[in-house]
């Protein structure tokens, strides 16, 4: 069924629920997984939020699990990193920006869910 999945993270709990829903379905179906972090600007530990991902879908049984760290907007690191990997799935969560920021910026949900070459599932994390 899925053999290469990209999910995405930021380090936040909701990001949480989209790893957990990867894991189920790589366990499930014997997928790789590429965890994506996306910076966008200064602050935080992607690196390590992406690493804390990774242990998290490893702790789960999934054998095959890289990170990426990618500068660029979430939406678009997440195309491209399926695009590049030739993943047949991404895991996203529900859960993101909210009010002025989300109107002004769009929401990574809805980006990837239109712009995606494969499938989209959008966990509902929150």
């Amino acid at each position: 069924m899925f053999k290469t999945i990209i999910v995405g993270t930021d380090g936040s709990e909701r990001a949480g629920g989209a790893v957990e829903e990867a894991a189920a379905l790589a366990k499930a179906t014997g997928a790789g997984v590429h965890v994506v972090r996306a910076v966008s600007g200064p602050g935080g530990d992607p690196e390590g939020e992406a690493d804390q991902a990774a242990e998290t879908l490893r702790g789960e049984g999934v054998p095959e699990v890289d990170t990426h760290v990618i500068q660029d907007d979430p939406s678009e690191a997440l195309i491209k990193a399926a695009e590049q990997h030739g993943a047949d799935l991404i895991v996203v969560g529900n859960k993101g920006m909210s009010g002025a920021q989300r109107f002004l910026l769009g929401s990574v949900p809805n980006d990837v869910g239109h712009h995606a070459n494969c499938s989209v599932l959008i966990a509902r994390t929150g």
